[in-house]
């Protein structure tokens, strides 16, 4: 080694050693711990000989041993220790204050373990990768405690929560918020029990005020809502239908037999503007910063310039060399190895031929080519424009002007309570809205045409309880852009149209088709109304156009849909999934898919794992989604699924969890990452918890699966153990097709060449048993 090289190497070795005395220092003031200056005298001069030579500093790489370690950055650790990792029982200490006291596994909190904020507040419980997680107990700092069950930093499950004023609740909670059924008991002495969602009463439920009053029955939004009843301790009782909006409250008062003239001024808007007014539900606490998002450093040496690399020792003294970028690991950092592996690569960018050959090794400059997935970089629109001259331009301009005319038709005001008229098939009407208008049609520069709604009250309250803006929807349909016809018809003969702004769906139905989905628009209205989180296709609209200026008056019917793939992430890879076989592949060659390709089942090589109570809530509602298609005896339904890559190299190529290159772009289209920092933020925020639901937006990762080459017809591959972050799009579609004669035939006739079970044509309860089985085996709980 040269004498320049020589005196560079320990002026770095004395700057950082006067660093880490100071951080020890620190420490000792800190933790109270007392140190043999003798001991560190006698490591201090044997630091020369640790520098040229090969001592018992380095033990087996999975050997765990007990250390006290203060690192670069003045943070302390001081337990068990293994492979640069805090692992087994240990204590962390972080320069603002924040501290860990528990089980560790592989540099994460995992297992049982304290948590305390600068502030004073603490939890107590079980960790897993870095998130609160099982049971615990949160104390804050204003004094609210909550103990029960935790999800990723998230109440989720049964617990109890005493508030700082007093109030307190137990029941079920979900993502953070009180949701299922629960009681809360005001410190007044007032207390409800019953349904919640999202934080609020909202369901069926019982209130009970300290003087003795009580009103059973709906409620939205925390105040009563709905059919109920108002009772007095005398027995004295209202019945009726309640509102907050005074011209929709009705009902009846019966008197009790022993007070006959009591609570005859009694007015039910009382209820609203005074008894309620005191009931508030009391907010929650927020957290500055969550266990998930703190970052541990690791001070981890490399080779470079013939000097070996050394750890740090037992007790804290460092190994000689220059600290560079690559010397230090970020943990519970976004997302752990991937984006550490960026971290890396872009502390490499500009100095390539500075490495050595271990150095580009292990940042990935040598890649070995092994056919990866490929993916397009850039996002392209679906679909041909419809401008002016298009074969289909007048049928678009009709169907915006039938779409103006409906949605900007006033209706009667909105209650989620339908008659069951308003499902009635004849409920349907017919409008002719000619070139130069009529009493209630504007003139237009189209052709004439007649326009048909059909059940318009039904879909005009599905789009109210789909949160569905009116105006909004109008804009995206019957604006200044045009519609996009996507290139080729589906199999079925459909012509499908996007809104231009890819909210909306408009597909072209034969009329076997809208018969079945009036026979079940009941059906469907009561189900989406009692599942929320519903993965079946939600509908927005069903007409009719009639061109009367045609030499022939062809009737063109068609139902507007919401868009699965609306997102601002740049969906990879397109999945139609149904659990079939047969003809159940692509007939593209590998070269010529990309995004907008439809794969299906014999094409999937992924398993697609997600976190443990979205993979819970995921199989519930396949349940309930699969047994309402089945009485409605409906088949031939599949799920789609869309794929969003997180990681992905400048040509394509899929970057797995883990992976060392340079070459890495997350996110490199420019739409957002959606990182574990940016979860933690989700949590943070109950706000935009909206963005990620069931089936849209969802962070998850896949697993690669290879099929055997022997087994032509296997469905579900092996897995490989090569895992990708990715985000998740999903929903069922093709849900109008029932179990007809033409089905029954195919089925029969199909049957004598292939193995039935393999078809898709099949009857809908088998059809619903084998489509659950193959799901159930794609889809799985995510597990660190």
């Amino acid at each position: 080694m040269s004498k320049e090289s020589t005196s560079t190497v320990f002026k770095a070795w004395e700057a950082t050693v006067r660093k880490t005395q100071a951080a020890r220092k620190r420490a000792n003031s800190i933790f109270g711990l007392s140190v043999d200056h003798d001991h560190d005298h006698d490591h201090d001069n044997s630091d020369h000989d640790d520098y040229s030579s090969d001592d018992s500093d380095y033990g087996p790489e999975d050997m765990i041993y007990n250390a006290d370690k203060i690192l670069v950055n003045g943070e302390y650790y001081t337990g068990q220790w293994c492979e640069n990792f805090p692992h087994g029982q240990g204590k962390y200490l972080w320069t603002d204050g924040c501290m860990y006291v528990g089980e560790w596994f592989k540099g994460k909190t995992m297992g049982k373990g304290r948590f305390s904020w600068p502030s004073g507040a603490t939890y107590e419980g079980e960790f897993k990768s870095g998130y609160m997680d099982g049971n615990g107990t949160y104390t804050g700092a204003n004094c609210d405690t909550y103990k029960g069950q935790w999800v990723m930093n998230l109440k989720h499950g049964h617990g109890t929560k005493s508030y700082f004023n007093g109030d307190w609740y137990e029941g079920e909670w979900r993502r953070g918020l009180q949701e299922g059924h629960g009681k809360y008991q005001w410190k007044n002495g007032n207390h409800y029990i019953g349904e919640w969602k999202n934080g609020e009463i909202y369901g069926k439920g019982t209130f009970v005020w300290s003087n003795g009053n009580r009103y059973d029955g709906n409620w939205e939004d925390g105040m009563p809502k709905g059919n109920g009843n108002f009772k007095w301790p005398d027995g004295s009782l209202y019945v009726g239908n309640w509102s907050k909006d005074p011209s929709e409250q009705n009902g009846t008062y019966y008197p009790s037999q022993s007070s006959s003239d009591a609570n005859l001024e009694w007015n039910p808007q009382d209820v609203y503007n005074i008894d309620l007014k005191d009931s508030k539900i009391c907010p929650g606490e927020k957290v500055s910063i969550l266990p998930s998002q703190k970052k541990l450093a690791v001070w981890r040496s490399s080779k470079g310039n013939g000097v070996k690399p050394r750890r740090m020792s037992v007790d804290g003294r460092v190994s000689v060399g220059l600290e560079r970028p690559l010397d230090r690991m970020q943990m519970w950092d976004g997302d752990d190895p991937a984006a550490a592996a960026a971290d890396r690569a872009a502390s490499t960018v500009g100095r390539s031929d500075q490495l050595d050959d271990h150095d580009r090794d292990l940042v990935g400059l040598t890649v070995e080519e092994r056919g990866q997935t490929k993916v397009s970089k850039t996002s392209r629109r679906q679909g041909e424009t419809i401008s002016k001259g298009h074969k289909n331009y007048e049928l678009m301009l009709n169907l915006q002007l039938g779409i103006r005319h409906s949605v900007g038709r006033p209706g009667p005001s909105g209650t989620l309570d339908l008659k069951p008229s308003a499902f009635d098939p004849r409920e349907k009407y017919w409008t002719r809205i000619p070139p130069e208008g009529s009493k209630y049609t504007p003139p237009h520069q189209s052709c004439e045409f007649k326009w048909k709604d059909y059940c318009p009250l039904v879909f005009r309250t599905l789009r109210k309880l789909f949160k569905v803006d009116a105006a909004d929807y109008m804009l995206s349909i019957c604006g200044n852009d045009a519609l996009r016809e996507l290139s080729s018809p589906g199999k079925s003969g459909s012509f499908f149209y996007l809104t231009n702004d890819d909210r909306y769906m408009i597909k072209t139905m034969k009329k076997a088709e809208v018969k079945v989905l009036i026979r079940m628009l009941s059906a469907y209205y009561n189900h989406v109304r009692a599942y929320e989180n519903t993965l079946v296709t939600k509908f927005y609209g069903l007409h009719c156009v009639r061109l009367t200026g045609q030499p022939i008056q062809k009737k063109v019917r068609f139902i507007i849909m919401g868009n699965l793939f609306c997102s601002e992430y740049t969906i990879h890879r397109r999945f139609d999934l149904k659990g079939s076989s047969l003809g159940r592949t692509t007939d593209k060659a590998d070269t010529e898919i990309d995004e907008m390709t439809i794969l299906k089942d014999l094409d999937l090589n992924f398993i697609f794992r997600l976190q443990k109570s979205w993979f819970q809530e995921f199989c519930r509602q396949i349940d309930r989604d699969c047994e309402f298609l089945e009485q409605e005896r409906i088949m031939d339904y599949s799920l789609l699924v869309g794929l969003h890559f997180r990681s992905t190299s400048a040509a394509g190529d899929l970057i797995p969890s883990g992976a060392f290159t340079p070459t890495a772009e997350n996110e490199g289209d420019g739409t957002p990452k959606l990182s574990r920092a940016d979860m933690d933020q989700l949590l943070l925020d109950p706000s935009r918890w909206a963005s990620i639901k069931l089936g849209l937006n969802m962070p998850a990762r896949v697993e690669k699966t290879e099929r055997k080459s022997d087994c032509e017809f296997q469905l579900v591959g092996d897995p490989t153990g090569e895992y990708y972050e990715v985000i998740m799009f999903f929903g069922i579609i093709d849900i109008l097709q029932d179990y007809d004669i033409s089905k029954k035939l195919e089925h029969a006739y199909k049957s004598i060449q292939y193995d039935p079970t393999s078809i898709s044509a099949v009857d809908p309860r088998q059809y619903s048993r084998r489509f659950r089985d193959f799901i159930y085996r794609v889809f799985a709980e995510d597990t660190p």
